[in-house]
């Protein structure tokens, strides 16, 4: 039997098979935002294990990550940078390329987003492969960070995402998991 926080989670999860192709579910979380209560307790379950640590920034990334993560920075009474794809930032960046599925992509965030030494929460709403994540990591290590945990709403373990951090000691934190993605 599932606990009442799974319960909750998977109920304001909206599952949309082929999409964004054949063969994939897609976990579209926009109905969890939507439900008060799902979205209170989804925030609550993720800051709880950092609630009274010393925590500088959320790095939420882009798109879902600023929402799920600007409501933990607010929590946690941490700054917010947002990590996005190439181009869309308005002053320096730094970046790093990382691997697609057909191919290799860009995120950036602002250089001064986040000071050495820093302690970092890496925020989004989903983890399965895991290389938008690993980017991120890479990212924030890259000019000094102290990435203190990665956390995110779901996880699809099948494909091997968690382990990525992890190998880079990364704690990881979800709160729902589905088997078979």
């Amino acid at each position: 039997m599932k606990s009442s926080l799974e319960d909750t989670l998977l109920a304001a999860i909206r599952t949309i098979p082929d999409y964004p192709r054949p063969g994939i579910l897609f976990r579209d979380i926009t109905t969890l935002l939507g439900n008060a209560r799902a979205f209170r307790r989804a925030i609550d379950e993720l800051v709880h294990p950092y609630a009274g640590l010393k925590i500088d920034k959320i790095a939420g990334i882009e798109a879902r990550g600023f929402i799920l993560g600007g409501a933990v920075a607010h929590q946690l009474s941490a700054g917010f940078v947002p990590i996005r794809k190439k181009g869309k930032l308005p002053y320096e960046t730094v970046r790093v390329a990382y691997s697609l599925e057909y191919g290799l992509d860009e995120m950036e965030m602002h250089k001064d987003g986040v000071s050495p030494g820093e302690k970092v929460i890496v925020v989004d709403d989903l983890i399965a492969t895991g290389g938008t994540a690993e980017a991120a990591v890479k990212l924030l290590r890259q000019i000094g960070a102290d990435i203190v945990a990665a956390c995110f709403v779901i996880d699809l373990p099948d494909l091997g995402g968690r382990q990525k951090l992890e190998a880079l000691d990364v704690p990881v934190r979800t709160l729902i998991g589905y088997e078979g993605h």
